[in-house]
């Protein structure tokens, strides 16, 4: 931000405070979170289902001086590839782009079949990614799933303490060989995490390469990818016990009925409960039918139809929730975020390494989560839900 953008960010917060007018949930990000400057690009892809909020975003950024556009699409599910159009703009490399989902912005079908390769020959699928994570010249919001009473509740945060949990999380990833993980409910999870990073949904997204959820609030890790060989027992270990709230192919829910999910070597080998077990063993089976079937129409390169297929099983994430404004409510945008959580993913990982169709979330209440380390100490990061830093 420049000195004079800075001086009238200032004197406008200044004659808000003198006016007794606070900003809107739609500044708050616009202002805050992402630091829009004036005659910034601002690309706002939204859905029918999402109008109100993304004609707030557009409202706020030309506020700031910005120069947005609004571009709508149906409502995608995480199997649905994005309108050409979407990834056409997004291709044009504006310098913020806001994803206002009522689910998913959509793949990328070129990106898929062609993917992106960074100056590191690092691949990304979807030009989204690529821009934000491989060549870092955008900065970034998606919000799959995101409600207008969502919005007004859990934006306006002390994001001041938010980033310093989140760094002090982050810390004591380092050198860290493993996590693990237990519930009142049956979680007993080992996860390795030897070689990766916390990763933060902070809420400053105010440099290129920058970006998350609105609301934000959690440290994410992925997981070290295991070898799916049971007599070598890498990778994820253990049960987790899935009793919040669970991502499926349609759409987010809230339990009913715990999900039990048994992992050996990385990934899934069993599910167990009732009908929402069911329901999701269907929905990753259908995952891992779907990757060969994309490989032998030609829609992934050859060979990935068998990588997609094994890592639609993969535990691709372990997440902490951090964002005191946010509750479990059946709508996993905000349920990730809520204290008292933490999260695993079934699918896709955020390393790279683990590329898959999916990437479903499940919360599990009340955790404690234990980070491990080489020299045999522990440090307790949550004890019983309650975070300890």
């Amino acid at each position: 931000m420049g000195i004079f953008d800075s001086l009238n960010k200032q004197i406008n917060d200044i004659t808000d405070k003198i006016s007794g007018r606070e900003k809107t949930p739609a500044e708050t990000v616009v202002e805050d979170v992402c630091a829009i400057k004036k005659g910034e690009k601002v690309l706002i892809v939204a859905n029918p289902e999402t109008t109100v909020i993304a004609q707030d975003l557009y409202d706020a950024s030309r506020k700031a001086g910005a120069k947005p556009t609004l571009i709508f699409q149906d409502k995608k599910s995480i199997m649905d590839n994005a309108e050409p159009a979407v990834v056409g703009a997004i291709k044009s490399e504006p310098d913020v782009i806001f994803s206002i989902s009522a689910n998913k912005l959509g793949k990328d079908a070129e990106g898929i079949k062609n993917p992106y390769k960074d100056e590191n020959g690092a691949a990304y699928d979807n030009a989204f990614d690529y821009l934000l994570s491989g060549k870092k010249c955008i900065r970034a919001v998606w919000t799959p799933g995101l409600t207008v009473d969502m919005f007004n509740r859990t934006v306006q945060i002390d994001y001041a303490l938010l980033k310093k949990r989140c760094q002090t999380i982050c810390a004591k990833y380092e050198n860290a060989v493993s996590v693990h993980v237990t519930s009142p409910n049956g979680t007993d999870v080992v996860v390795p995490v030897e070689g990766r990073k916390g990763l933060v949904d902070d809420g400053d997204f105010s440099t290129p390469g920058s970006g998350g959820n609105i609301p934000c609030g959690e440290v994410f890790i992925s997981p070290v990818v295991g070898s799916g060989d049971s007599e070598k027992k890498s990778g994820t270990q253990g049960t987790i016990v899935f009793d919040g709230s669970m991502t499926f192919a349609d759409g987010d829910a809230m339990l009913q009925t715990p999900i039990t999910v048994t992992v050996d070597a990385g990934f899934v080998t069993d599910i167990s409960g009732g009908e929402e077990a069911r329901r999701l063993h269907k929905d990753i089976t259908a995952a891992e039918k779907e990757s060969i079937a994309m490989e032998a129409s030609g829609k992934i390169p050859a060979g990935f139809g068998k990588i997609y297929k094994r890592n639609a099983r993969n535990i691709g994430e372990l997440g902490i929730g951090l964002n005191p404004s946010a509750a479990v409510t059946g709508n996993m945008l905000e349920d990730e975020k809520a204290f008292r959580t933490c999260h695993f993913a079934i699918g896709q990982n955020y390393d790279g390494d683990a590329p898959a169709l999916i990437h479903f979330d499940g919360i599990v209440r009340n955790p404690t989560v234990v980070v491990e380390y080489k020299d045999g100490g522990t440090f307790t990061l949550v004890e019983k839900g309650e975070l300890q830093i």
